[in-house]
């Protein structure tokens, strides 16, 4: 008879493999091409702080706060720091364009040993160094590797807070394009956000559009939000 757990382990072995072609296809594609772009919205809109909480957005001082706090006293303590926050950088990208790896990440029915040793040997073939394979680890035995993107998120606030530069976590729909990112940041140095740095993050839940919080200043002209406005209006005037 196969070995008990038999199935979850072909998955997670499945879903291992799918994630390393995935990375070794998009070595290839690192190139970025040219596509048509259209402009962000002039109208965007200060919102309720709670929308930044619902989209996760404010500044992490929990438990991604904690991760990435201890990542960047150990990174510091080797002096490996630049190198840990490029390896970081990555992690933000492999999570964001393989979805496979988000599903390996987030599925609840996978054993939390299988799923640990997949993502770390895609980190492995990846080329990831020690400390961020540790941190994965770590991660992933407390049962938190849904989480892995937040800390990530954190990390590079708490880089860029180090550094003096001002963070804005921008949240759209797709993926930004290179075009899409330099217009978006001439739009903040527009508004007087000269020195910022940016952490993307994709939300298919948002439709169209994008969502930005600076500080406590949260601008959003998602269409999610512009449909929820009328909504409210329509229930409003019924």
């Amino acid at each position: 008879m196969p070995p008990a757990g038999g199935g979850k382990f072909r998955k997670t072995c499945c879903a291992r493999k799918n994630v390393v072609l995935e990375a070794r296809r998009r070595r290839l594609r690192r190139a970025p091409k040219a596509a048509p772009t259209r402009r962000p919205s002039n109208g965007t809109n200060d919102v309720a702080q709670n929308g930044a909480n619902e989209l996760g957005m404010i500044p992490p001082t929990g438990v991604a706060g904690r991760y990435a706090a201890a990542l960047y006293a150990e990174a510091a303590d080797r002096g490996m720091l630049d190198t840990v926050v490029n390896e970081m950088h990555m992690l933000g990208q492999l999570i964001d364009e393989s979805p496979d790896f988000r599903r390996l990440l987030e599925s609840p029915l996978l054993d939390i040993n299988h799923v640990r040793r997949a993502a770390l040997a895609v980190l492995q073939e990846e080329g990831f160094g020690v400390l961020v394979r540790n941190l994965v680890g770590v991660v992933a035995v407390h049962r938190r590797l849904p989480l892995l993107r937040r800390i990530v998120d954190a990390f590079a606030s708490l880089v860029a807070n180090k550094r003096g530069v001002m963070t804005a976590h921008v949240i759209t729909a797709h993926p930004l394009t290179a075009v899409q990112e330099q217009q978006l940041r001439a739009r903040l140095i527009e508004a007087g956000y000269s020195n910022v740095h940016i952490v993307k993050r994709v939300d298919p839940s948002l439709l169209g559009g994008l969502v930005v919080q600076i500080g406590a200043r949260l601008y959003d002209s998602s269409l999610k939000s512009r449909l929820q406005r009328l909504q409210y209006a329509m229930k409003g005037a019924a």
